[in-house]
């Protein structure tokens, strides 16, 4: 039933075990790890640092950089901050829709792509802009985001 490795968080837990305080990380470091936290996750965590559950799940929803669904391999955050918004952040969604062929939130059918809307992404000098694994690319049109997502998609670096 139970197919998580734990063994890979078993270090993560010790290195922090004790330590008051230390849920976020302990969740950060189990979300890098395994790419999104399941309530299976959650339930060993909590079992291992002796949190209750309720206070384990808590931090986990309450903080929107934790990730209770799976996602693809490349996670893009479109942001709709009022200065994307102002400039053009809609025909951005609307490109990433297009191409993916996805809703919000879903993962594309190879894996490859999950695309979230956040309220900013604090690079408004470079709006309409979008994050994928980290990495902002600003200033888009909806032909230069496809552009971006088909270089991905092939392998290619975008620049």
């Amino acid at each position: 039933m139970n197919d998580i490795d734990f063994t890979l968080l078993a270090p993560r837990l010790e290195k922090h075990k004790g330590e008051a305080g230390s849920l976020i990380a302990v969740l950060q470091e189990a979300q890098e790890l395994y790419g999104w936290l399941s309530p299976e996750l959650l339930a060993h965590v909590a079992e291992e640092t002796g949190i209750p559950p309720a206070k384990v799940m808590g931090v986990a929803t309450f903080y929107a950089q934790f990730r209770l669904k799976p996602v693809g391999k490349n996670l893009i955050l479109l942001c709709q901050g009022t200065a994307c918004h102002v400039n053009g952040s809609a025909e951005i969604e609307k490109a990433v829709r297009d191409y993916l062929g996805v809703e919000e939130g879903e993962i594309t059918p190879d894996g490859l792509f999950t695309y979230n809307s956040v309220a900013c992404l604090g690079c408004c000098s470079l709006s309409p802009v979008m994050m994928i694994n980290s990495k902002a690319y600003g200033n888009l049109t909806g032909a230069k985001t496809v552009e971006v997502l088909e270089k991905i998609k092939s392998g290619v670096d975008a620049k």
